[in-house]
């Protein structure tokens, strides 16, 4: 039989085994989830090839960064004081411009992929000087588009889709992404590893668990989702972000998959508390990893716009040609008027056109 000890205000003191609480295992995913569609019963979409859309009002890939590349409007977009919102993206950049032009039309986007794994990620963005020279360089490239002495990021998000959660997850860790960092998008990519007991690895989710905390209360926005994927010997994205949503004092609920659901993703669980949205899907194949990149147009459009209210950027001016009626009149030479010189021939007067008859001619001799 255990001993309690006794306080000294009489109560009973727990012992190490009582206070101890039990650790939370997340939930993995389950057999129902471990469904694969074709292209064909995703309505003839491939979530990993989809098809180029409009560019909008933005421009082509730009190189200036200091790391990955940029796009912006071709034209507006800035505040009067040079001010711009971005939203940085680690991991698919070229699929995620196609997502993200389809509905933003003013924040700047920063494309860095760097390869397969996390670990590159997170090297790149170990060091804090790394993030401050990227939103620096950003910051001039803009400055000197828009043909400013300085221009500044206003607001600011971090995306990541598969193993970018490495780079997101050393900025948030830094004094620099605590006090700039606005929105964390995670797009069926955050993973741990396990604890002996099977437990996760608390310390590489802290800091998602912190700005989530900051999410819930309003003063912050973050989405996370997660597909059914189980993959081998580390945490799936099920496991984390349950483990996330269990920090925030809740539990994802069951949910039916909905006609929005884009791709083909089938919506199977849901949370939300504030400013933090979590959503789970089924499916564990590659193409159903891929259909994460598709939430993010629901995401700019009923969150981040709404939220940041971006100046509105436009289209690069065309000029519009003119009317085939005006070009061919402009085109069409000019008759020359007769002039009074022309009327004379041989030093004879033309004929007066007033009399409507030539002058009388003198009659020749009759042979």
């Amino acid at each position: 039989m255990g001993l309690v000890a006794v306080t000294s205000l009489g109560a009973p003191e727990a012992s190490a085994d009582t206070a101890k609480k039990t650790a939370y295992v997340a939930p993995k995913p389950t057999a129902k989830s471990q469904t694969q569609k074709s292209v064909d019963d995703r309505g003839g979409v491939n979530p990993c090839n989809t098809k180029e859309p409009s560019p909008g009002v933005y421009e082509g890939w730009n190189r200036a960064p200091s790391m990955g590349q940029m796009m912006m409007p071709a034209r507006g977009g800035v505040t009067k004081d040079g001010r711009f919102d971005v939203v940085i993206h680690f991991h698919g950049h070229d699929p995620v411009r196609k997502e993200f032009v389809r509905v933003m039309d003013g924040a700047v986007l920063v494309g860095i992929t760097l390869g397969i794994g996390s670990g590159a990620y997170s090297q790149a963005f170990g060091s804090p000087q790394a993030f401050k020279d990227l939103i620096a360089s950003v910051e001039d490239e803009v400055a000197k588009q828009r043909g400013l002495k300085s221009a500044k990021v206003r607001k600011l998000a971090l995306s990541a889709w598969s193993a970018g959660y490495g780079a997101v997850e050393q900025i948030l860790r830094q004094e620099a992404g605590k006090e700039r960092v606005d929105a964390v998008i995670l797009l069926d990519g955050l993973h741990v590893g396990y604890n002996p007991d099977g437990t996760l690895q608390r310390p590489g989710l802290e800091p998602f668990i912190e700005f989530a905390k900051r999410a819930k209360a309003g003063k912050r926005f973050m989405f996370a989702s997660h597909s059914s994927i189980i993959p081998p010997g580390y945490a799936s994205t099920t496991e984390t972000v349950n483990y996330v949503v269990h920090e925030l004092g809740g539990k994802e609920k069951a949910a039916k998959p909905r006609a929005s659901d884009p791709m083909g993703l089938e919506l199977n669980a849901k949370f939300d508390a504030g400013n933090f949205h979590a959503r789970g899907y089924d499916g564990n194949d590659k193409m159903d990893h891929c259909a994460h990149i598709g939430l993010l147009r629901d995401v700019f459009k009923s969150h981040l716009k709404p939220r940041w209210k971006t100046p509105k950027g436009l289209a690069k001016k065309v000029e519009k040609p003119k009317p085939e009626k005006v070009a061919a009149k402009a085109d069409k030479p000019k008759a020359d008027k007769p002039k009074a010189a022309d009327k004379k021939r041989d030093g004879k007067k033309a004929p007066d056109k007033k009399k409507g008859a030539d002058p009388p001619r003198a009659k020749t001799a009759q042979r």
